[in-house]
């Protein structure tokens, strides 16, 4: 391998396989590949043919057996409910065991799925991992979830075992999850044989017997169960993203290109190596807490942070910083919402001074387009920098980064830099040709795409073509809009929906967004594109303001009009905006653009299960009928 990020992207392209050859040295093999990738029944790909292995020995075992079973390999931190724990790579080493075993002796054999509808506690992860160790599939749904998603999930993955607990802890409440499982499992023909519960002092729950069994008793007793070999292309698990039909998109991830990827990034991405502390603050409900919050970190001998909290509110815009302080921690990967948040309520990032934050090195943002704005804050606020990088759940790890495990590259704020070895990025224009530098287009990816990356979605290859793959013949489609600019650096500008057409010109609403977002008493923003009978689509943007803000908004919306035609010119024909107190935003921060958009155009929506915050689309829409939108049918 090479330092140098160009030399190593260049490599990764004219040569993968002899790339990933060499980055595949990093795992233990119980059998080595007899080749790095075979594609000879296209679409499908598989990565590493031969190879055999188990993740969960990559993950903590291997890190005992090489003498470092004393380090901690989780700590568990929750603000909600007052507690923290750490554990050792042994001894989480002996919770995955016996949970394995108690998993086996409820039937769960290779191949078998488990699924987990789960807080963030550490039974979630001990859970995944040890459904990893007896070579099974683990599905996780984020906990909380309406019973009709995940009744959705159960019937489409067909678990034999669920793990579950009695409750989750948000801010000033409690979640029962008990009578959301009761109400899915009514909805499902194939029932699975057990649910094991957590029973959470928070909120105890009486077991239906038979069916039910407490988490503590059955792995207390249970027998350790070694670790499972399973052929590399064998799947690890189920993660299921939202869709736009009634089908779940379950996508599949393998073992073997999955667990060399992981490693790879961690080291040439994030710069970490063993021992480093790394925080993912996100949920293990979502594809970045599956990557970085337990298997990245584990398999590269990390110390990786479990956070049952909030950014705000857990108990103030001073959590992140606690946590950093205490646990010392030297990379957050986080979410531009959550730095958002915290911007919102500390607009001069005052509430870092009573923290120590020399352990940190550098911040990772990804999950929604991280505006110029909020990256100048964080550098300001933290002093390292601030690395946007962007991915997808298909993908499972960064399409486009600022590698700080190779050389560094200059920062442009606002761009996530360049395409990371291994992703042969183009942009396209809408009959498939590539589009020059400044031009925005259709996002895609040269196939195959690299180790790590979808396989296919779970009982669904058909739509696994026809979601991805049939577009653009010889790419995957990201669906995401975008362009390179003249250094070669990539721009995501928001999804390919987010592009709105103006009197006939392709507008990025991410770009009105870049501009409003620098307007010094907002906080946050989104533009959506509404119908109009001239020019067929207008601009229209929400605002939140920064705490204590208490402009007029009139005066406010007059003044970041005039800004947006300033920057970007009257081609836009950007004149409305409206304030309001919150964004509608997914439970892992993304905004809600195509329901507001829906809305506006007066059309049929369904409130998304996975929203955070289900009040925030009332204001939208009276915001919107003042302004002479969202019309009653």
């Amino acid at each position: 391998m090479t330092d140098s990020y160009d030399d190593a992207y260049r490599q990764s392209l004219e040569n993968p396989q002899r790339f990933w050859a060499i980055a595949s040295q990093d795992i233990e093999w119980v059998r080595r590949p007899r080749a790095v990738i075979d594609d000879s029944t296209p679409p499908k790909i598989r990565w590493f043919p031969g190879a055999v292995l188990n993740t969960c020995f990559n993950a903590v075992d291997l890190h005992v057996l090489a003498g470092r079973g004393d380090q901690a390999a989780l700590i568990y931190d929750s603000p909600v409910t007052g507690t923290a724990r750490s554990f050792s790579y042994s001894e989480l080493q002996d919770e995955i065991s016996r949970t394995a075993g108690a998993l086996a002796s409820l039937g769960v054999e290779r191949g078998d799925r488990v699924l987990l509808y789960m807080p963030m506690i550490p039974e979630a992860v001990i859970g995944m991992l040890a459904t990893a160790r007896l070579g099974a599939i683990h599905s996780v749904v984020f906990g909380g979830f309406a019973a009709s998603e995940l009744a959705q999930r159960i019937q489409h993955s067909e678990p034999k075992v669920i793990l579950t607990a009695s409750c989750g802890i948000e801010p000033g409440r409690v979640v029962s999850y008990l009578p959301l499982l009761e109400s899915a499992l009514e909805k499902v023909s194939m029932k699975p044989a057990h649910c094991v519960v957590v029973n959470r002092p928070e909120q105890t729950v009486t077991l239906r017997a038979g069916r039910d069994l407490d988490w503590e008793e059955i792995t207390q007793s249970a027998k350790p169960h070694p670790c499972v070999p399973v052929q590399a292309s064998e799947p690890l698990y189920i993660l299921y993203t939202s869709g736009t039909t009634g089908t779940p998109k379950g996508v599949v991830r393998d073992n073997g290109g999955h667990a060399v990827a992981l490693k790879w990034s961690m080291q040439n991405i994030y710069a970490m190596k063993a021992g480093d502390v790394f925080w993912a603050a996100s949920d293990i409900g979502w594809v970045v807490g599956h990557s970085y919050i337990v298997y990245a970190p584990l398999l590269m001998g990390c110390t990786t942070v479990l956070y049952e909290g909030k950014p705000v509110g857990t108990p103030d815009a001073s959590a992140f910083w606690r946590v950093i302080s205490e646990h010392r921690v030297n990379a957050l990967f986080t979410a531009p919402t959550a730095m958002r948040a915290i911007k919102r309520e500390d607009p001069a990032a005052e509430l870092t001074q009573n923290f120590d934050l020399s352990s940190l090195r550098a911040l990772f943002l990804a999950g929604e387009r991280a505006d110029s704005d909020t990256v100048a804050w964080c550098e300001r606020a933290l002093g390292v920098p601030v690395i946007d990088h962007w991915w997808q759940t298909e993908t499972g790890w960064a399409i486009a980064a600022n590698c700080m495990g190779l050389t560094p590259l200059p920062i442009k704020r606002g761009s996530p830099t360049k395409p990371v070895p291994g992703y042969d990025v183009h942009v396209l224009d809408d009959e498939g040709r590539e589009v020059g530098p400044g031009e925005t287009g259709h996002i895609v990816i040269k196939r195959p795409l690299p180790p790590g990356c979808l396989s296919t979605l779970w009982n669904n290859d058909a739509g696994f073509e026809r979601a991805y793959l049939d577009r653009f013949p010889g790419y995957y489609q990201t669906a995401d809009a975008g362009h390179f600019d003249e250094d070669g650096y990539l721009w995501v500008m928001g999804r390919t929906d987010d592009v709105i057409n103006v009197a006939g010109h392709r507008l990025s609403t991410g770009a009105i967004e870049e501009v409003i977002a620098h307007h010094p008493d907002v906080a946050e923003c989104a533009v959506i594109g509404v119908k109009d009978s001239i020019k067929g689509e207008l601009p229209l943007a929400f605002l939140v303001l920064n705490a204590g803000v208490d402009a007029d908004p009139e005066i406010l919306v007059t003044d970041v009009v005039a800004r947006v035609r300033e920057q970007i010119g009257p081609v836009a024909a950007f004149k409305q905006a409206c304030v309001v107190a919150q964004l509608p935003k997914t439970r892992s921060g993304k905004i809600l653009r195509g329901t507001m958009r829906k809305i506006a155009d007066s059309e049929a929506y369904r409130t998304p299960a996975t929203i955070d915050n289900p009040g925030s689309l009332d204001e939208i829409r009276s915001a919107l009928e003042a302004l002479g939108y969202a019309k009653p049918s």
